[in-house]
């Protein structure tokens, strides 16, 4: 769901800084590096929380 919005926050932010007088290209390389900023955060940050243990299963033995 963030990728989503993020593609539209930069589509947004393509077509104002179009609208004031930046060029087409340039404003849509900025709609891209943010895209690819957050899909770079969506493919690292499970690796992230593995590191930290968030995601491990209970492993403590538990005579019963």
């Amino acid at each position: 769901m963030g990728l989503l919005f993020t593609t539209i926050a930069g589509l947004v932010v393509w077509i104002v800084l179009w609208s004031i007088g930046v060029k087409p290209f340039d404003a849509f390389m900025i709609t891209v590096t943010m895209i690819t900023i957050a899909a770079t955060a969506r493919l690292v940050a499970p690796a992230l929380s593995a590191h930290r243990g968030e995601n491990e299963p209970e492993t403590r033995w538990d005579p019963r």
